[in-house]
């Protein structure tokens, strides 16, 4: 099958996909969801150590959610790049419905068989949940803006939702949305890398993963 030449290597475009720092809910091991909860101590401290990493690799632009646990994120990495934050709402995490504000164990002490699909990824268990496609849709058609919005060899930084991520990152490099997710959650703060292929066979997915969870620490 012939390849088809997308661009000339060193010019393909990169995208670097970060999850938001810890959050007081998230210290709290309460669900979060489209809920507007704020970063902890230690969540503006992981925004700030991840930072520098990121803008020294120049991005042209860095987009959020516009929740504010990402949005504030976000703005550290801007702020080192001399960039501003544009927002996105087609980047926030699932809405949970009627689970957003439990705790963990409040949930898994109520509706315990419920639980366990949820902390297995089978989020279509949960009353009122927004949909695996509905996430990945918005998620995708957002990403794919903001990469067609970078000069050839360009970087962006996108700043968003453990889960919700998990779901792009499917879609951008395989093509697929899989419940439970084939990837595994990402800390906070920690990011993927995904670089357009600069060979690719028709259907193929435009992006290749090179990093999944990295950490300003270097881990993963």
């Amino acid at each position: 099958m012939s390849e088809t030449r997308t661009e000339p290597p060193g010019a393909v475009r990169t995208l670097v996909l970060l999850r938001h720092g810890e959050t007081t809910w998230n210290a709290e091991h309460r669900i979060q969801g489209q809920v507007d909860s704020e970063l902890s101590p230690a969540g503006l401290a992981q925004a700030a150590a991840v930072a520098p990493g990121l803008a020294a690799l120049r991005p042209a632009a860095v987009w959020s959610s516009d929740l504010q646990r990402a949005a504030v994120t976000a703005a550290h990495v801007a702020d080192a790049a001399g960039l501003q934050v544009r927002t996105d709402a087609r980047l926030r995490e699932f809405a949970l419905g009627e689970r957003e504000r439990v705790t963990h164990a409040d949930y898994a002490e109520r509706w315990p068989d419920e639980y366990v699909d949820f902390v297995t990824g089978r989020w279509s268990s949960v009353p009122g949940a927004e949909t695996l496609e509905q996430v990945r849709a918005r998620t995708e058609a957002c990403l794919e803006e903001l990469a067609d919005t970078l000069e050839p060899g360009g970087l962006a930084v996108a700043v968003a939702h453990g889960a919700a991520l998990r779901v792009a990152v499917e879609a951008l490099v395989a093509g697929t949305a899989s419940e439970p997710s084939a990837y595994s959650g990402m800390t906070n703060c920690g990011y993927a890398v995904l670089r357009e292929r600069h060979l690719r066979r028709p259907g193929e997915p435009r992006w290749r993963l090179l990093a999944y969870n990295r950490t300003a620490d270097g881990g993963a």
